[in-house]
């Protein structure tokens, strides 16, 4: 009898350690989808932020990758670990806490299953944003080139309503855009979000927030539940002018920049974003020794988004971050004018003659004219800038902005230290912009083809009419063999196309204002093309083998 009560007391253990390793293994994740594990720390920390220096979950995938994820602290005794995981199958994690006595935080473990997501959104089907290497672009996870199209809302995140961020995400997907760029503390522009809160306090010592951004949390979300690529401004650093001391990762010590940057890419790494990690700074100079630590102590032995530093107009920063891993893209912000210096700088400067000089990585214009900026920038000044932009390097992507839409303007308000602008139109107008429109339209156009195999082909021009009139310059793309080119005409005017290998071309024009399609008639000779643009805007000629 003992022997059989002892046999079905052992049956029963197995059967209740089986129960449990089942319900354990049936928390499912979907690919690619915001995964957020919620601890209960057995301590009460005064400064969570200083007292933990350490928290995170090294995740191991089904094929056995280890990956490395923070976590954070969320208020009182709440803390969390957000991830998104990209691989199908059992996946397991264990925690580590600094604080290796708070078993409430320390050496934690469990294991989810991995699904099939069935989002109709490429994000979800194809995967979060990564920088293949050796490439100029960025890609889904799944390989599929991803055409940078970001809209600039600032602000957005911070003052805007439900209702008002709806309504913006809505108009933006319905019109090619996949990328909303937006701050995620107070910051020059927007000294609190619209709950009268602030991401942190102090300049010295800080104290983090939660209220603040777990309001955020709801904005950042959405940006992925419209399909949109998020790419929150981690620490907004302009140097200079109204508000500087509203720029965390200007005014900060830098151990409170770390320390507050690593806490916002610890909430957010479970999204699928892109990471500004610096806005409007200057990343050279006295300041590049700063920059450089800040970026490698963020983002070492962690498991994250691609990274760029947004620099202040006309810095380029690509030769000196040309080492640094962390880096993923090489951002610039050309600036809002149309005058010769900064168009020259786009189309003659370091951007065009440094790009394939340099580790390949993707060169995105994130700043180019903002439509109605100082009353002078025209949706033609807002395509000349971007189509030049574009073509100066293999092509990745461009940001649009309006001046209405960055500071997320109503009716009767001003831009917080920044020049007065009375008449400037609100987000809700600007948004239809004709410029706003047309980025979509750029978006819509290049994405037809083979985008990630076309480079500057310059060279082919018999003569460049921006060597005479800096706003005339014609710009040119092409395929390595010359089957595909095309041809960027700001002007009307004649020019000549080499034809070395005598191609027979099939040509189209494109009007880059109109959103139509016409055929282009082509002058022929060995060797050479020669073609003329007559029309009253600016246009793009289409050529393709037959």
């Amino acid at each position: 009898m003992p022997n059989k009560f002892l046999f079905q007391k052992a049956t029963l253990t197995l059967i209740l350690l089986t129960s449990i390793a089942i319900c354990k293994s049936q928390v499912n994740v979907e690919q690619w989808a915001k995964y957020q594990i919620d601890f209960t720390s057995e301590k009460t920390y005064t400064e969570p932020i200083y007292q933990v220096r350490q928290f995170y979950a090294l995740f191991k995938s089904p094929t056995g990758r280890a990956l490395r994820v923070n976590g954070f602290w969320d208020g009182s005794t709440r803390w969390s670990i957000r991830f998104a995981p990209d691989e199908l199958g059992e996946w397991s994690y264990t925690t580590y806490c600094s604080d290796t006595l708070n078993q409430g935080l320390h050496n934690k473990s469990g294991n989810f299953t991995c699904t099939v997501n069935d989002s109709e959104f490429d994000i979800y089907k194809k995967g979060g944003i990564i920088h293949p290497p050796g490439t100029y672009y960025l890609s889904h996870q799944d390989g599929t080139p991803f055409f940078w199209t970001a809209c600039t809302a600032w602000n957005g995140a911070l003052k805007s309503t439900e209702a008002e961020w709806d309504k913006y995400l809505k108009h933006r997907v319905g019109n090619n855009y996949n990328v909303i760029q937006f701050v995620t503390t107070q910051w020059r522009g927007g000294d609190q979000n619209s709950l009268g809160q602030v991401a942190y306090q102090g300049s010295g010592r800080i104290k983090i927030n939660p209220e603040f951004f777990q309001h955020m949390d709801q904005k950042v979300d959405k940006i992925n539940e419209y399909g949109l690529v998020a790419a929150p401004v981690v620490l907004w650093a302009l140097p200079r002018g109204d508000g500087r001391d509203l720029s965390p990762g200007y005014h900060l010590p830098i151990e409170e920049a770390v320390i507050l940057a690593k806490y916002i890419v610890a909430r957010y790494s479970g999204n699928q974003v892109v990471w500004l990690l610096g806005g409007d700074g200057q990343y050279y100079g006295d300041l590049e020794d700063r920059w450089k630590a800040i970026g490698r102590r963020v983002f070492e032995d962690i498991h994250h988004a691609p990274v760029t530093l947004h620099p202040h107009g006309h810095s380029w920063i690509g030769d000196i971050y040309a080492d640094e891993d962390w880096m993923d893209i090489v951002c610039y912000q050309s600036s809002h004018s149309n005058a010769a210096g900064t168009v020259d700088w786009i189309n003659k400067g370091p951007i065009a003659s440094r790009w394939d000089k340099l580790p390949p990585r993707p060169i995105i214009n994130m700043e180019p004219n903002y439509e109605e900026i100082h009353f002078t920038i025209t949706d033609e000044d807002v395509r000349n800038a971007s189509y030049w932009s574009i073509f100066a390097t293999p092509p990745a992507g461009i940001s649009y902005g309006a001046n209405g839409i960055w500071p997320w303007l109503r009716e009767g308000e001003s831009i917080l230290n920044h020049r007065d602008a009375p008449g400037t139109s609100t987000w809700e107008k600007s948004i239809e912009f004709p410029g706003s429109i047309q980025i979509g339209y750029l978006s819509q156009f290049i994405r037809q083809f083979e985008w990630w195999n076309l480079k500057p082909g310059l060279d082919l021009l018999v003569r460049q009419p921006g060597t005479v009139t800096y706003n005339h310059f014609v710009s040119l793309l092409r395929t390595e063999d010359y089957s595909t080119v095309l041809v960027y005409l700001p002007v009307k005017e004649t020019i000549q196309i080499r034809n070395p290998q005598n191609i027979s071309y099939l040509a189209r024009w494109f009007n880059p204002v109109t959103n139509e399609y016409q055929r282009a008639e082509l002058s022929v000779e060995k060797g050479l093309v020669e073609v003329t643009s007559n029309f009253p805007n600016d246009m793009l000629l289409i050529m393709t083998k037959k």
